[in-house]
């Protein structure tokens, strides 16, 4: 039935590949079940009911992935667009959590609608390269800052805005500690780098008595606190549609960077360089996203972790399919993922930073007219502590910069619209 289904053979791979590839892809990104329900909790969402929706949503996404696109990327709730959601559009504009559900409920809908309709790849194709690597770079800046705080290694400076905080807090060296492992492992190839770090930290504060264990296995939370408390109508305040817009375009370049970027890994692409089924790998995400917002929790994407999984064999979506089962699987581990402490996820925000950060060595230093824009957008999250405002000041520059130096040419009509729309933006809606 599964050689049937996936068509093992035709794509050079066993059952028992399959397998070890789902189990080597669920420990490199298993992580998320630990720090979404903490980065979201900064929310004010119940952390219990977020841990559920984190398992639900990535299980979702994945059998998706896996059963109806037959591909082995997984799926799961989103570094970066979940801090932006708990800490600029909740913490930062004072929307509750509920509107901000609502918005994610919004744009994954339209994302729907710009897979079926093939828009996506419209869009996709019609942004400038660099944008979408400063896109990236800069939600790495972003979460750079939120993981350095977390950690206790920055604090707020009324004359520098920003210093170094108490790095002799035990909270702090263990936060250092656990960076440099999740650096060390990865660089050594340990399948699970990242989630061996957040335990470990675990572990040592509550060997030294900084935090306590609430237990290890338990009957799943209940989803009541977050299950359909959206708030669509709110969401439609026009206050937030930058929001909207912001969600839809993060989602739209993560999922389909780490998509194209898995896929061309594990050498999915045909002679063409294009991937097969697409329109059918690029409907998992948005329907994830909204089954997400309904649930309770942020945007779901595409995980770049999948390319461990591929680099040990696998190639058809029974990889993504043994990722889902490991995600509900991981439902009865809520005790465990109560008692990580800010600082235990911290390195592994951090660590994330790095990753995505490097997309600006693909940038063209050599061109202003790409280089400036670029910077423009990556420096500007972190420093307005907003990726809607990055994402803004980075389409507007890239246009006014283009027209000023009479570079027509590489401007498209789709980045003339979205410069156009921040600016209306920021000259009614700020």
């Amino acid at each position: 039935m599964l050689e049937r289904y996936f068509e093992l053979r035709a794509h050079g791979t066993t059952v028992r590949t399959e397998l070890l590839a789902g189990l080597t892809t669920f420990l490199t990104m298993a992580y998320i079940i630990f720090v979404n329900p903490d980065v979201l909790s900064a929310a004010g969402m119940p952390k219990d009911a977020v841990f559920v929706a984190t398992c639900l949503a990535a299980a979702l996404g994945s059998a998706i992935m896996g059963l109806y696109a037959n591909y082995p990327i997984a799926l799961a709730p989103g570094m970066g667009i979940n801090a932006y959601f708990a800490f600029a559009v909740v913490g930062g504009m004072g929307f509750t959590w509920q509107q901000a559900l609502g918005a994610v409920f919004i744009s994954g809908c339209l994302l729907v609608v710009a897979s079926l309709f093939q828009l996506r790849e419209w869009i996709v194709n019609a942004t400038p390269r660099s944008l979408k690597f400063a896109i990236s770079a800069g939600i790495g800046l972003f979460l750079a800052i939120i993981g350095l705080k977390n950690a206790g290694l920055i604090a707020a400076h009324p004359a520098t805005l920003v210093t170094l905080g108490d790095i002799h807090a035990p909270g702090a060296l263990l936060a250092a500690a656990g960076f440099l492992l999740i650096v060390a492992l990865e660089q050594r190839k340990v399948p699970g780098a990242i989630i061996i770090g957040i335990l470990a930290v675990t572990a040592a504060s509550v060997l030294l008595g900084l935090n306590t264990l609430g237990g290890v296995f338990a009957p799943p939370p209940s989803l009541a606190p977050t299950w359909f408390a959206l708030d669509i109508r709110g969401a439609l305040d026009k206050s937030l549609l930058a929001v909207i817009l912001t969600f839809f375009l993060v989602e739209l370049f993560d999922a389909s960077g780490a998509l194209i970027g898995v896929a061309h890994r594990a050498g999915l692409l045909d002679k063409n360089g294009d991937l097969p089924r697409l329109k059918k790998a690029l409907l998992a995400d948005p329907v994830a996203s909204v089954a997400g917002a309904l649930m309770g929790t942020s945007s779901s994407t595409a995980f770049i972790e999948s390319a461990a999984g591929t680099s040990v064999g696998g190639r058809t979506g029974l990889t993504a399919v043994v990722v889902a089962l490991l995600f509900l699987g991981a439902l009865v581990f809520s005790p465990l993922a109560g008692s990580v402490p800010a600082y235990a996820t911290a390195p592994a925000l951090c660590y994330v930073a790095v990753l995505m950060i490097r997309g600006l060595a693909e940038i063209e230093w050599d061109d202003l007219t790409e280089a400036a824009p670029a910077v423009i957008t990556a420096i500007t999250m972190p420093f307005t502590f907003s990726i809607a405002d990055g994402i803004a000041f980075g389409f507007i520059s890239y246009a006014a910069i283009k027209l000023l130096t009479g570079r027509t040419r590489d401007l498209s009509t789709m980045v003339v619209v979205i410069a156009v729309v921040f600016v209306l933006k920021f000259a009614y809606l700020s």
